[in-house]
């Protein structure tokens, strides 16, 4: 593999430390590594092959993300560039964010004690898909145990020791019970996972809110927090409980018409009222 090393601007400032725990967090072994030094290594599949990205966070400059890229295919840099700024919000304009949000009583303190937050979003966001509806309504441990079981089961292997993104067809694919048991889900919850992977596998565009509330076990929720983690930088999921406990309100149409002057910064909004429940 062909060993690169790589530059990312980006407009600062940037709060590394709030991303850097969620993705250590939801980090899923066999994609991602984190060693004990906090460095953090993320295979991406590419159309040449494999790659590997390494994020050292105490390289991190004012305006720049130094990064390592293993490439199968040396053609495949533009791609892997794309991605790891969309997976980190390399693109995110923090000044133009705050003067919205920082205008709020309630977001103002959290935008000033965290300034340039970003909101963590997707490699492959039909992964973070399935992830997402596997790790419904069980710990954030027990997610990514399933996560897991469920790469080690349908993600091919590469030659850095990592895994490539599962494979959705076989995921769709595989003998209903088998999967079941394999996973460690229950029968509803295996099955909603193997009609999304069909789907996806089959083109399913996530950003068919219609479509994607058709298939079962996907809930309003979850169709709002992947249009978060795809880059809708207004999404919103109103009937979150983390956020309807920050804003000490219980009705939705009451949360959605609090959050009308975050307009088009509410997923910030929510990153925010989130970040500060678990800095807390």
């Amino acid at each position: 593999m062909r060993r690169l090393a790589l530059e990312l601007p980006f407009t600062p400032p940037l709060a590394a430390e709030p991303l850097r725990r969620f993705l250590v967090a939801h980090a899923v072994p066999g994609l991602e590594h984190v060693e004990p030094d906090g460095t953090h290594l993320r295979s991406i599949d590419t159309p040449g092959g494999d790659a590997v990205v390494r994020l050292d966070w105490t390289r991190l400059g004012a305006s720049v993300l130094p990064i390592e890229v293993q490439l199968t295919d040396a053609a495949d840099e533009a791609f892997v560039t794309a991605a790891v700024r969309r997976w980190l919000d390399l693109d995110a304009d923090p000044a133009a964010v705050e003067a919205v949000l920082g205008a709020d009583p309630l977001l103002a303190p959290l935008a000033a004690a965290r300034p340039g937050l970003r909101i963590p979003g997707a490699i492959d966001v039909r992964e973070v898909a399935v992830f997402a509806v596997l790790g419904q309504q069980v710990s954030l441990a027990a997610a990514r145990t399933f996560a897991a079981r469920l790469v080690d089961g349908f993600a091919a292997p590469t030659g850095s020791g990592l895994r490539r993104t599962p494979d959705l067809a076989a995921i769709a694919a595989a003998e209903p019970e088998s999967f079941r048991a394999a996973i460690g889900l229950t029968r509803s919850r295996a099955a909603s996972v193997q009609t999304l992977a069909g789907a996806l596998a089959d083109g399913l565009d996530l950003a068919d809110r219609r479509a994607l509330l058709a298939l079962p076990g996907i809930g309003p929720w979850t169709a709002d927090y992947l249009a978060v983690r795809s880059g809708d930088r207004d999404a919103f999921p109103a009937g979150d409980l983390v956020l309807r406990r920050a804003l000490g309100i219980d009705r939705m149409r009451d949360v959605v018409e609090r959050a009308e002057p975050w307009r088009p910064w509410r997923a910030y909004a929510l990153l925010h009222l989130w970040t500060g429940a678990v800095f807390a």
